[in-house]
């Protein structure tokens, strides 16, 4: 039906006769002439209709905003004085000589060009109407081309895309896994898959040697603005590779990415080990761009009376750590107050702060209700130690060790972004080094990553003092943001049944629930790794956009619904009883 998409017309094109198809972005009635933009997924043309032709210029009258219609005319320039330099179309026209109606359309529950007036609800309920808009089409197109740059790069590394399936076995660490119930097997339960870890593990037991899928994962978690119940990974896999491979391939694969698509130069990335991140940043994917960092004072405050930082001074398991803010005295109580609300999102049970007004007067020069239970001594070594300025505040958080890094590691991402100290505008960075267990609040160990993470000890290693073990794992960050997780894999028999030792999984229950991998470790794994991108989180960077729903054709809400078919429902009784499944109802 069409020529050309109405974005792609250009001066070349004038004098040709072409037919465009579209919807009505906008009408408008000029001294007897009509104008009707038309827009498709490529941009916007003018078109015009003179009132000599009066066929086509009383159907050109009729139409209103979003009807879908059919166009041919003559490309031509735009009168002088009437060129827009703002659109790419903007130095021709159309002078419509026939219009097809294709289907009249109701008026729409919220106009295009004022989206930014309308609920995010409205939005979704009408996604359809909302992935009009241009800003939607141009995140889609763009996400598209991301794929097929990355799918391209793969290829040309020598990778295979390769699927895996979808209806898979509940997992021991399926707490968050949607199921699926069986027709054919009463009683039993398919899991949507979490990742393709096993799978893409077994494909390289198989000899595919570099595997890689752009997958969807599902996750029933509770959700956030970076977090959808369904997303989409860049799965990668590879053998006879160890991590400095994995991570320099996978590295230049983002570095030409943001070069070629968005003309940015990432640089080199640098390493940071998991330990350091947590002590300097308070966050295992710290965010580069801001100066501020964590400093350690438990040693200065042991000694202090002040219980509130006494106690977790003293405390194996506690940390004390300050935060300068360069600058940061000018905030005001109002401001230092909402702080303390934020940081108690975090299980922190308040925010102390020290404002230096003027230094050079020693105690008196420092603002504060805490300084009198610190003392001069200890607040001025704190001082010395931090290598603070007049003008500057110091926050501090006295907790459990978890509670303080994660405070006020948010803590220095917020007050950075609304004192707009950001020093650059990208800041890469892999993390590396991580523990491979951690301890459980019972006591007990459970696996950071998960348990099929080679560790960088041997087993008895491993074994002897598996809180200290450091995993083969890696993750790339940009802008605080975690881009993407990996490792290099369990492939030995002997290393894989002590991880599982030191977890408490017994021989029988790892047969039950990972007899098949086991198996396969039998019969020739190669050492592999792999990483996992996550899409959306991807394109959501790229795109300078706040919410990966933003980035997604049709994204869950915050409650992981679907607010245009109303997904999720209920089913019939009689579905339920094919299923052999009775509803429970909570009391």
């Amino acid at each position: 039906m069409r020529s050309h998409y109405c974005g792609d017309l250009r001066k070349e094109h004038v004098g040709e006769e072409i037919t465009l198809n579209g919807w009505v972005h906008r009408r408008r009635d000029h001294g007897g002439v009509i104008f009707l933009d038309v827009r498709d997924r490529e941009g916007l043309t003018q078109v015009v209709f003179d009132p000599d032709r009066e066929e086509s210029f009383a159907l050109a009258d009729s139409v209103r905003n979003e009807f879908v219609i059919e166009v041919r005319g003559l490309v031509r320039d735009r009168p002088e004085g009437t060129v827009n330099p703002d659109m790419p179309t903007g130095e021709i026209e159309v002078l419509g000589k026939e219009l097809v109606i294709l289907n009249k359309a109701e008026t729409p529950p919220f106009q295009l060009d004022e989206h930014q007036q309308v609920g995010e609800d409205v939005r979704l309920r009408h996604r359809y109407i909302d992935l009009r808009r241009p800003e939607m089409q141009d995140k889609l197109r763009f996400r598209s081309k991301v794929t097929n740059a990355i799918r391209n790069y793969l290829d040309d590394n020598g990778f295979l895309d390769i699927e895996t399936p979808i209806l898979n076995r509940a997992t021991p660490e399926g707490a968050r896994d949607y199921l699926v119930p069986s027709r054919t097997h009463e009683g039993s339960f398919f899991a949507l898959p979490q990742s393709p870890q096993l799978f893409k593990q077994l494909l390289m037991v198989a000899g595919f040697d570099r595997y890689y899928q752009i997958a969807k994962c599902f996750r029933d978690e509770d959700l956030r603005a970076d977090r959808q119940p369904e997303f989409t990974q860049i799965d990668i896999e590879t053998s006879f590779m160890d991590e400095e491979a994995i991570m320099g391939m996978t590295e230049n694969m983002i570095r030409e990415l943001f070069q070629n698509m968005l003309d940015i130069d990432l640089g080199d990335f640098p390493r940071m080990p998991y330990a350091e991140a947590m002590q300097r940043y308070g966050s295992d994917k710290p965010d580069l761009r801001f100066p501020m960092e964590l400093v350690d004072v438990a040693d200065l405050m042991a000694e202090i009376e002040f219980k509130v930082f006494a106690g977790p001074a003293k405390d194996p398991k506690g940390r004390v750590a300050a935060l300068k803010v360069p600058g940061g005295a000018q905030l005001t109580r109002k401001i230092i107050d909402e702080y303390t609300k934020f940081v108690g999102i975090y299980g922190a049970k308040g925010l102390a702060w020290i404002k230096v007004n003027e230094l050079e007067k020693g105690a008196e020069g420092l603002q504060s209700p805490i300084v009198k239970f610190l003392g001069e001594d200890v607040a001025m070594k704190i001082m010395e130690r931090l290598e603070v300025q007049n003008g500057d505040i110091v926050f501090f958080g006295a907790d459990k060790e978890k509670v303080v890094s994660e405070a006020l590691g948010a803590l220095r991402i917020k007050v950075g972004e609304d004192m707009n100290m950001a020093q650059c505008e990208w800041a890469p960075l892999w993390v590396v080094d991580f523990p491979m267990f951690e301890e459980t609040d019972k006591g007990g160990v459970t696996a950071l990553h998960h348990p099929f993470t080679a560790p960088s000890c041997s087993p008895e290693e491993l074994k002897a003092n598996p809180l200290t073990a450091l995993s083969r794992a890696y993750d790339m960050v940009l802008n605080g943001c975690e881009l993407g997780g990996g490792s290099v894999r369990i492939h030995d028999q002997a290393m894989q049944k002590t991880v599982f030792d030191v977890l408490g999984i017994s021989d029988e229950e790892a047969e039950e629930k990972f007899g098949f991998l086991l198996n396969a470790l039998q019969f020739g794994a190669p050492p592999h790794g792999g990483l996992a991108f996550g899409l959306d989180r991807l394109i959501m960077l790229m795109t300078g956009t706040e919410s990966i729903r933003e980035v997604i054709a049709f994204p869950k809400t915050q409650s992981a619904s679907c607010m245009m078919t109303e997904a999720p429902g209920e089913v019939s009784a009689a579905q339920l009883r094919e299923l052999n499944i009775k509803l429970r109802k909570t009391p």
